[in-house]
């Protein structure tokens, strides 16, 4: 079940009713849209260094960053997911896959 008493998720939900957008948020649209804003993300850093971009589009960086996780937000209260619980079974898969 998805985290309720995540803040950031409370604030993310009523922009959307404000704006009347969840009725568009499938699980389909979500998942391209994150692709779509990682797209947006790597762009910002295409044809430079890595420092160069940070040091130059960090502003932009930090909203494209911040699109990726309201859709992966979004997507994963969509789905029925606890963010925390769904990234520390991840940790101890890759844990197992990954031994140090």
């Amino acid at each position: 079940m998805a985290n309720e008493n995540n803040i950031s998720m409370k604030r993310i939900n009523k922009f959307h009713d404000d704006h009347k957008w969840r009725q568009f948020h499938n699980a389909k649209d979500l998942a391209l849209s994150i692709s779509i804003e990682s797209a947006e993300l790597l762009e910002l850093f295409q044809w430079t260094t890595a420092e160069k971009a940070v040091e130059n589009k960090y502003e932009s960086i930090e909203e494209e960053l911040a699109d990726i996780l309201i859709y992966s937000y979004t997507l994963a209260e969509k789905l029925g997911m606890d963010i925390d619980e769904i990234i520390e079974k991840k940790l101890v898969k890759n844990l197992k896959k990954y031994p140090v």
